[in-house]
């Protein structure tokens, strides 16, 4: 995909923010759309299907948060990397923008240059349908990794991105042990600074989701998916 056809959703309540890093990813060839809250940003991102979302946690009318969690249920958002651009670094908020389906996290003040770099490393996750079928039948479970869809006993579920690539890590070899910087590596890569609890969130909304008993800790070491 060229940078011309990538669309960015930036959401900011901040003017300056809007202006400067908007203009920075103009610069770089990339589709800017803006909003001031997550009212406006959940429509916007209906409309526009981008695929990559910056968005702030602190706003009004309605919070990151909140909008994230709207985003995530949205159809044809699946995909979408959604990391938020927030000036708060406490453990509670991060954990709580994993909880609603981001996938990174990125602390304010950043130089624009700095983070033109770190939308890049993002948006290089972003994968094209290839046209070709892979699906994985295991247990009550279909997985389609073309077009990121989780079937269970025939009921579509919807997973954020994060969670169906670890979803899909994990049921690609049924019992092995994935160690957790592996999973890290794998899921979230080498360009991307997260901590150990994520993977733990990201385990924890999948049990729900998928059930308790898929899901084993192997104390020390990381996790395994079983049958």
């Amino acid at each position: 995909m060229k940078k011309s056809e990538i669309k960015i959703l930036l959401v900011d309540d901040e003017p300056d923010i809007l202006e400067i890093v908007g203009y920075n990813l103009r610069t770089e060839g990339y589709q800017v759309i803006t909003a001031e809250n997550g009212a406006e940003a959940v429509k916007l991102a209906k409309k526009h299907k981008p695929q990559l979302i910056i968005l702030d946690v602190m706003m009004p009318e309605m919070d990151g948060i909140e909008a994230c969690e709207q985003i995530r249920n949205i159809a044809g958002l699946e995909d979408t990397i959604i990391t938020f651009l927030t000036a708060r670094g406490e453990d509670y908020s991060q954990m709580a923008g994993f909880d609603a389906g981001a996938d990174d996290y990125i602390t304010k003040p950043i130089k624009p240059k700095v983070l033109v770099s770190k939308v890049k490393a993002l948006l290089r996750r972003f994968k094209e349908d290839s046209g070709s079928t892979n699906i994985l039948k295991i247990g009550e479970l279909v997985i389609d990794r073309d077009q990121y869809k989780v079937i269970k006993n025939d009921q579509e579920l919807v997973l954020p991105r994060k969670e169906f690539e670890l979803l899909s890590l994990l049921t690609s070899k049924p019992g092995k042990v994935f160690k957790r910087e592996d999973i890290l590596d794998k899921v979230w890569g080498n360009e991307v600074v997260v901590g150990g609890r994520t993977i733990d969130v990201h385990i924890r909304k999948l049990r729900e989701k998928i059930g308790d008993e898929s899901f084993k800790t192997v104390k020390g070491v990381g996790y395994k998916f079983v049958i």
